[in-house]
């Protein structure tokens, strides 16, 4: 068997038995593209505020205001999305989740919202567990996605056009065929136009899967080092920790909105236990998750004890933390966002083209046979 043989054979065989996870993946991952933008329209009337000259209400009052509202849960973050943008409560209790909208100047409750119930979740679930167990279902995604980039790799080397010659013939589609034909050429242009962005996509994809494909991107832009070190929280006395205390909270947000004046998205993180500092985040941009410079504080009197900014991070930790928006699209705003969305909706059809022509020749060859 020569060695094109080879890779056709392996992929078919990969195509086969991964198409199914792939096609789910890939039209999950349409749909979640938008999510920020469609829910912008249809839910205007909770996630938007008239900008304000002064200061957001403080976490505390947010974090008393939830507990009036659902008694039995715990906060463990309060999120401002800007200016413009409500501020958001994530609480938990022992069945449920919830998120608790508010006008972050007032402190006016608007909404509660359900994560369980969430149409964007619950397809950010599939995506991302096939809403199995996440121990199970990262897995069943995470093995599809390392047989996807080995697809995409095989396909490449079978489809690349040997000649100068034959360029033009290998990445056009002849529309004037059979549609067995147009099928073929279809699968074959469509997967070698899109192949880099949707190999990008695919590994960024790998990073929520697995730490050691984070681990990977972090070393190799750093040639080594070890992300756990860099990334790890700063100890603190536990023994002045006062879970009741909750102005701490507040003075870590004003002193984070001091060191990045310029960003418009913030949150603050509640600790939960003792051994827990105050962690805030804060990001150039709304609803864009990169870029983000974070600072720990005290739980009992709200001191600054470590600071993170963006620009003081390394390389690796920066392209591990902008995953999110690379995988997305988000990165580059709108036009990488519809870049994001045309490639998963073309690697949505390859399994079903790619079905497709492994049955007709199946047919063919058992015809051929009687």
């Amino acid at each position: 068997m020569g060695f094109k043989k080879k890779i056709r054979f392996i992929h078919k065989w990969l195509g086969l038995t991964s198409g199914l996870i792939v096609f789910i993946i890939s039209v999950t991952g349409c749909i979640f593209c938008f999510q920020d933008e469609i829910k912008d329209i249809t839910r205007k009337e909770w996630r938007f505020v008239t900008p304000q000259d002064k200061m957001y209400i403080m976490p505390s009052v947010l974090q008393k205001e939830t507990k009036k509202l659902v008694p039995d849960a715990k906060v463990s973050l309060i999120a401002y999305h800007g200016p413009d943008r409500t501020a958001v409560a994530y609480a938990y209790n022992k069945t449920d989740s919830f998120y608790l909208y508010f006008n972050p100047y007032s402190g006016k409750y608007l909404k509660t919202e359900n994560p369980k119930t969430d149409f964007f979740i619950i397809v950010e679930y599939i995506h991302l567990y096939l809403l199995l167990p996440d121990y199970i279902g990262k897995h069943i995604i995470g093995s599809a996605t390392i047989i996807f980039v080995l697809l995409l790799i095989t396909g490449i080397i079978q489809w690349w056009p040997k000649r100068k010659n034959d360029i033009k013939r290998s990445l056009s589609v002849k529309w004037s065929a059979k549609w067995r034909r147009v099928n073929y050429d279809w699968h074959r242009v469509s997967g070698l136009y899109i192949s880099l962005v949707v190999l990008i996509l695919a590994l960024t994809g790998l990073v929520f899967t697995y730490e050691w494909m984070g681990d990977g991107v972090y070393k190799a832009f750093n040639f080594g080092g070890n992300r756990e070190i860099e990334t790890k929280s700063p100890v603190i006395d536990s023994t002045k920790f006062d879970k009741n205390n909750i102005l701490a909270v507040d003075k870590a947000l004003i002193e984070t909105m001091k060191l990045q004046p310029q960003d418009k998205m913030f949150f603050v993180s509640i600790p939960q236990s003792k051994n827990e500092t105050i962690n805030t985040g804060a990001y150039p941009h709304s609803l864009r998750f990169d870029h983000q410079s974070n600072y720990h504080f005290h739980p009992k009197d709200g001191k600054l004890i470590q600071s993170d900014p963006f620009e003081k991070k390394s390389l690796g930790l920066q392209v591990v933390e902008m995953n999110y928006g690379i995988h997305t699209g988000q990165i580059l705003d709108l036009p990488g966002k519809i870049i994001a969305f045309i490639a998963s909706l073309i690697a949505t059809a390859l399994p079903v083209t790619g079905f497709i022509i492994w049955y007709g020749r199946n047919k063919k060859s058992k015809s051929s046979k009687k």
